[in-house]
């Protein structure tokens, strides 16, 4: 059951630590440690496995996926001696990224990504390829008529004007080669009337967006607390200070604002009301690939008595959504396989800002998760 992992970014820090994490676990030298699927209750329920995986992918830089593993490894994200052990291994997935295709208009560009997904489908002959977006964060775009109708879509892309932002613009030729799509980003994605069209006129399933492994993890199992123990939550503020390429994305208006909407979701709709307070977003050169989030909650309890919480989230991004790409890829491949089309609201427990609606409480999530395991089993058919 050989499985493509198509990664966008693939030469970021996010798609070269799950690289470097599969590739050792497949040779017995790490543990599976941070992996959903491999948690007690979900252990051996779905195929393809971790050591089915095969990788390649999109990418604009063009550093090499050896050095940038060395770099993580200086910087404590991964060890020294996994990246040493696996650097063959490694160099063979290099030659699988290639970079972003362009072309005079977006309609021959999405062909020309396709036509990249289905080479690296037939030489590698692999069953089904998955793509995932794990790279920068984009600025929401502005509306287009051509957004909401399939149609008018395929029509306009066909123009000199930019129609879809590049997430939504590679998620439209995944869904076109026939390959599922996850968007482990904020950006718009397959997140458009017209793509949910496309997907479902191919019987694709697609999952997202904006991975939960941090700050927005810790919300969605302290705000059901809030909620189920009828306390009033008069504010809710947060500080995000962070590193590396992700951070220095951030430090633009425009993905900063799309990021710190996604974060602030889960509050209101777990709570029922928006409390006061923001999310902040902070770049610190420093920090590297480490992020901090420290989180001040003041809130009412019986006869009005104020009291109030702090909680501090120092981890590793890359590190916290490793694991989680590596469960996506599995999930959505085992879906395709039985003839799920259109979003995957189940998956909503590894989003901030998942598709459909869906309760945000991490517990709720887990059992919709669960339960599609188990119809998602090794002896699932279309």
């Amino acid at each position: 059951m050989r499985t493509g992992a198509w990664l966008i970014g693939a030469r970021g820090s996010v798609a070269v630590t799950s690289m470097v994490g599969a590739l050792a676990i497949r040779a017995g030298l790490a543990a599976p440690t941070g992996c959903v699927l491999e948690s007690p209750g979900l252990r051996d329920r779905i195929r393809p496995g971790i050591g089915d995986l095969v990788f390649g992918g999109h990418d604009i830089t063009s550093v090499p996926l050896d050095k940038k593993a060395a770099e993580l490894a200086e910087a404590g994200v991964v060890p020294s001696p996994l990246v040493l052990a696996v650097r063959r291994e490694l160099l063979a997935v290099d030659q699988r990224v290639r970079p972003v295709p362009t072309a005079p208009t977006q309609a021959e560009a999405a062909q020309a990504i396709g036509a990249d997904l289905d080479r690296f489908r037939r030489v590698h002959d692999l069953d089904r390829v998955v793509v995932i977006n794990v790279s920068t964060t984009e600025p929401v775009p502005p509306p287009h008529p051509a957004h909401d109708d399939l149609d008018a879509l395929r029509a306009a892309l066909a123009g000199p004007e930019a129609i879809l932002p590049p997430s939504a613009l590679a998620a439209y030729a995944a869904l076109l080669a026939g390959c599922p799509y996850v968007d482990f980003t904020p950006s718009t994605g397959a997140r458009l009337p017209a793509l949910d069209a496309l997907a479902r006129e191919r019987g694709l399933p697609y999952a997202g967006r904006d991975g939960k492994t941090g700050e927005t993890l810790v919300k969605s199992v302290l705000a059901p607390m809030f909620a189920q123990r009828n306390l009033k939550v008069r504010t809710w503020s947060g500080v995000n200070l962070l590193g590396g390429g992700d951070g220095a994305n951030l430090a633009q208006p425009g993905a900063n604002a799309a990021k710190a909407a996604s974060k602030q979701r889960v509050l209101a709709e777990t709570l029922g009301y928006t409390p006061q307070g923001e999310t902040r977003i902070d770049y610190l050169e420093d920090l590297g690939d480490f992020k901090t989030a420290w989180d001040l909650v003041t809130f009412e309890g019986f006869l009005g008595t104020g009291m109030r919480m702090e909680f501090t989230w120092h981890g590793c991004d890359s590190a916290l959504a490793a694991p989680l790409i590596l469960d996506l890829a599995r999930l959505t491949a085992a879906a395709h396989r039985a003839g799920r089309a259109g979003p995957l609201t189940e998956l909503a427990f590894f989003f901030k800002d998942p598709l459909g609606e869906v309760p945000h409480g991490l517990a709720e999530q887990w059992q919709a998760l669960h339960d599609l395991v188990t119809t998602l089993g090794p002896e699932a058919t279309p």
